[in-house]
Formats: C-alpha cells, structure tokens, sequence
C-alpha cells in the first residue's frame, strides 16, 4: 500500500467492505427481522466454541463444514427469493481485505519454509546457547523480536505464520513453554500490526477517522509502549513458573545436532524484507525479495539444493522424461502415487489452502449479517442506550469494536465495518479523530489474535501442524490449540484493558479543538 501525495479523493477500504451499510444497497429480507441475517455467523461461532474448546478439536476442516452448514441454514430463513442470498456469499468473498489476507499467508509461508529448510532455525538455537537465552527467557525475547519485525513489515499475519515455523520449535529445544511461545509470538504480531505505519489496520483507522497516519503512529505510542511493558514483563514471570515440555529424548544431543552457525545467515533475508518494507514497497514485493534473498542464499552456501526448492516427479512414460532428466527440478518416479510437485515453495503455500477457503465463507457470513441489517441493529441499539456521554461513549467504542471482531475474523475486515460507527459515535461527542482511530484500531489489532477461530490465531496454527512432519523429534502433542493461548496472548488482553482504563479515566482523551489532523492520508 502507498499514500497518495494530492489531496484528491481515493477510494478507501470501508468503500468496498462497508458499501452493504447504504441505505441504497439492496437488503436481504429475513423472517424474523434483521436479526435472524446473524444465524449464519452464530451458527459458525457456536460451532467452533464446541469444537475447539468443548471437543479439543482444532480442525480447520471441521471449521469450514460449521460456516458451510450455517450459511446454508441461512438461506431456509430468508423471505422471498434465494438469489440474494448467494449473491450476498459471493459478494462476501470477492472482498479485498480476504484475498490480501490470503497473499500475505501464502508469500510468508514460501519465506518461512525457505528459511526453516535453510537451517534458520539451528541458527536461532546456536544464538539462544551461546547468548544463554533460556527457555525461562525464550518467550519474552520471541515477543520483542516478533514485534519489531511485524513492525518493520506492517503483516501480522505473515509474522506469525513466519515466526510459528522458525521460532516454535526452537523455543521446545531450549525448554520455553509452547502455549507462552504460541502467546508471545500473537502479542508481538498485535505490537506490530497496530502500531506499523504500512499496517493495514493502523491506515484503514486512520482513513476511516479523516486521520492522517503520522499523527496516527505517533499518537498511539503510549498505549502500545504501556501494553507491550505489561506483555513483557507477564512473559518473564510466566516464563520461570511455567515449566516447558519433556521432548522424551536427549535434548543435549538434539540442541547439538540442530545447531547450526550457518543457518543465522537469513537474518540477511529477513532484514531485506524489513527494510524493503519500511521503504514503503508492496508487502507482497518486500516479501518476494526475501524469497529471492533467502533461495539465493541457500544454493549459495550448500544450505538447499535447486530440487529441494521445487521439484517435479514425473512418470517414466512422460514424453519428455528421459530428455529432461539430468535437470535438477526433475525426477522420474515408478510409484504413481508420488507423482506431482514437491518443494519448499510448495509447502509454504499449501498449508494455507484449507484457511484461505474458511476466512473466504466466513467473509461471505459476514456480508449477510451487514445486507440483511443485523449489523446495523446491533450498532443503532449501542449507540442510541450506550452513548450517553464522553466516558460511556469511549467505552461504547472500545465495546463494539471487541464485538464486531468476535464475528469478523479478519482484523482488517472488522475494522472497515466498523470503523464509520466509531466515527459516528466520537463525532457527537467532539472527539479528535485520532483518539477515535486508536480505539478502533487497539481493538481490532488485539482481537483478531485472540479468539480460536480468528484470522491471526488459526493462521499461526495452521503452520504450526506441518511441523512434526519437519523435525523428527517434534510431536504432534507437543502443538499448541487456539484453546490453549487463549489466555496467554498477554499484549491482547492488556492492550484492550488500557483502552478500557483510558476511556474510564479519560488517559490520552483528545477533542477536536485540542488538536486538528494535519491531512488525511488515503490508501
């Protein structure tokens, strides 16, 4: 994403989210009223606390079955014709904030296994033994580094899916409590996400709050410093009372054998993609130059082979099998059954398919509940009992947004259907457009990686599975469920109590005449 330097208009993110909220859209007549057009989202939340909390079944299949059956349950309370109905599921899923979600999963996942196959890894162990980072102080380092680099790349998504693969599992070698690791590495995706300038969220608050995104960051430092000291300091205590796993095998001769010096060489790619991003190029180019960096690099040293990185298995009848069959990226298989493409391109992006189609339909369930008007209910009901003044307004804000991205799994996708509510709601009570933007946002940014069926979380899980099929002493019991972090995704929960404390106490509350937005910064 980039700003425009005129001051001409641009289309914003809430133009192709929030359009359903136009009194000149078309609606969806449900019976039962406006209300019964959340069933299908009601439905897939019921279902997922049954499944990840009540059955410890952490499957993202299992998710896509309830949000299909939802959707499709949906559709017997609609009045008249079905149409619609399915045109409001496609609408839903050809939404933008979706697919950029599912790119940044899938170019991070690539980066990600480059660097994991590449040894980054045993680099980290090799660094953590003779730096004497324990396992006690493992979750908290995760956290500052995770931080700064989800700030310097603006994606939280790709810092966990990224952080998940490389730091998971050297975090089990030195002893560190998976869930705290898990948690840590959330909260230091959180810090990021809602505090990086090329951020989604931190443009789409500052856009839907006539905000310009400099005075935006700058603004926001004291809650996320606040949070992010709390988060810290929680890590540490935690860290030394809560004990990490018992591999089952000689984690001397583990720690040895993974060790390794070279791997450390990807800080090189990582460092390339954060300084890409920071100079204000795509994420997806400023990720797409670490891949390049991290492949040349691992054929470089030896770290990879060119049939590693991609390789095709054909068949020995294949017409161009025996002509072809000195290049590296070819192999010829008898077995029919291992004929395809293997790769570490391929089991980056892969491990995201069964994700991307769940956050597609949960989008469309979304889309219905803002056509058919229970979104706009819900909204009109708080705004019209809750905000009755200053401080119970704030709280109206921080109360609905936390609801909003309940339902919304998409941090990016909530914040833009919300975000006019929030405006609408600070505006009656003077409230700088700033304040307005660092409530929506500490929301949407804490809260999408919280909850077991939200974007960050499943994400971060989702390449946390494929790990035991890489190291042969990892376990699948030794994988985290988004049940179990719940809890321990410290800078989330702190950071939503702050915002909680600062409209009680009126801490960093800012009208329009204390401080006017220099411009608005569009997308």
């Amino acid at each position: 994403m980039s700003n425009t330097d005129d001051d001409s208009p641009a289309e914003s993110p809430e133009d192709s989210f929030v359009q359903g909220v136009d009194e000149d859209e078309p609606r969806i007549s449900f019976y039962g009223g406006r209300g019964m057009s959340a069933f299908p989202i009601a439905f897939f939340i019921v279902w997922a606390i049954f499944q990840t909390a009540l059955w410890r079944v952490s499957s993202e299949g299992g998710l896509i079955v309830g949000i299909l059956i939802g959707l499709i349950a949906g559709m017997f309370f609609v009045r008249g014709d079905w149409a619609s109905y399915a045109n409001t599921i496609f609408e839903g899923m050809t939404q933008p904030v979706a697919v950029t979600a599912i790119v940044a999963w899938i170019w991070a996942g690539m980066f990600a296994q480059l660097l994991q196959d590449g040894g980054f890894v045993g680099g980290l162990v090799w660094l953590a033994e003779i730096t004497g980072i324990s396992g006690a102080l493992f979750p908290a380092v995760t956290f500052v580094l995770a931080a700064l680099f989800t700030t310097g790349i603006g994606t939280g998504y790709g810092a966990t899916v990224a952080f998940v693969t490389l730091f998971f599992p050297a975090g089990l070698l030195l002893g560190a409590n998976p869930v705290l690791t898990f948690g840590a590495i959330l909260s230091g995706a959180i810090f990021g996400d809602n505090l990086a300038p090329v951020s989604d969220t931190t443009i789409v608050s500052a856009v839907t709050q006539d905000s310009d995104i400099g005075g935006v960051v700058a603004s926001r430092f004291k809650y996320v410093l606040i949070a992010a000291v709390v988060a810290f300091v929680g890590y540490l205590v935690a860290g030394s009372s809560m004990a990490g796993l018992d591999i089952g095998m000689n984690a001397t001769a583990i720690l040895a054998e993974e060790s390794e010096t070279i791997g450390l060489v990807h800080v090189i790619s990582m460092a390339v993609v954060i300084g890409t991003a920071v100079a204000g190029r795509h994420i997806v180019e400023a990720i797409s130059w670490g891949i390049v960096t991290a492949i040349v690099a691992n054929l470089a040293l030896g770290l990879m082979s060119v049939g590693e990185i991609v390789t095709f298995n054909a068949p020995p009848d294949a017409p161009a099998a025996e002509p072809l069959s000195a290049l590296p990226v070819l192999t010829i298989v008898d077995d029919p059954d291992s004929v395809g493409v293997t790769g570490s391109l391929l089991a980056g992006a892969s491990g995201f398919f069964e994700l991307a189609i769940l956050v597609l339909l949960i989008i469309a369930a979304a889309q219905i509940m803002i056509r058919g008007g229970a979104f706009d209910a819900i909204l009109e009901w708080s705004i019209d009992n809750l905000a009755t003044n200053v401080r119970n307004a704030e709280l109206t804000m921080v109360g609905s947004a936390a609801l909003i991205n309940a339902i919304i799994t998409i941090n990016t996708a909530a914040e833009i259907a919300i975000g006019p509510y929030i405006a609408k709601i600070g505006e009656r009570f003077n409230l700088n457009g700033y304040r307005r933007a660092n409530i929506l946002d500490g929301q949407t940014a804490a809260l999408g990686y919280i909850f077991p069926w939200s974007g960050g979380v499943l994400a971060g899980y989702s390449e946390m599975q494929g790990l035991p099929a890489t190291y042969d002493w990892l376990e699948q019991g030794m994988l985290v469920t988004p049940i179990d972090v719940v809890p321990f995704v410290f800078q989330g929960w702190v950071l939503v109590a702050v915002f909680v404390v600062a409209a009680i106490t009126g801490f960093g509350r800012e009208y329009v005449t204390d401080r006017e937005s220099s411009g608005v910064a569009r997308v």
